[in-house]
């Protein structure tokens, strides 16, 4: 027995409506793609966190960064790393640029964590793009109870 049932397109009919092409040539010459290219979001700073009993470990990737622009701040168990993007401007002649998709400004990412990091003893590396963070744990961090009168 053939199946004669056919999905349902909703929009179908209008997108099949003539008229309306003619709006998609007429956007089509204020060259809005170039406009907007500039106001895409900034790429996040993708981690990679673990922990053993002692430490925590984190993995961000930061490519193309030098080691000199990437910051790394610790307060209690709050971690926030920030990195700044800097692009030369190169332009040759007779070139137009057709497409630029690296970003240029500041990347940031913060979280917390579990237990509080002692940042005497914190370490940081930077090599082939990926920053990794060694955060020790501080000692005694039992939650501290208190007693209500």
């Amino acid at each position: 027995m053939a199946n004669n049932l056919t999905p349902f397109d909703r929009f179908g009919d209008l997108t099949r409506f003539e008229p309306l092409r003619g709006l998609e040539d007429f956007f089509r010459d204020f060259h809005l793609k170039r406009a907007l290219r500039d106001f895409e979001a900034a790429p996040l700073i993708k981690l990679d966190v673990s922990e053993t009993e002692q430490a925590y470990s984190v993995k961000a990737e930061l490519p193309g960064m030098k080691k000199e622009d990437i910051k790394v701040d610790i307060d209690g168990n709050r971690v926030s790393i920030s990195a700044e993007i800097k692009r030369e401007s190169e332009k040759k002649d007779g070139q137009t640029v057709v497409r630029s998709e690296r970003y240029v400004g500041q990347q940031f990412r913060s979280f917390t964590l579990d237990q509080d990091v002692d940042d005497n003893k914190a370490e940081a590396r930077y090599q082939d793009g990926v920053l990794e963070l060694t955060l020790p744990k501080k000692p005694n961090n039992a939650t501290k109870k208190i007693v209500i009168n």
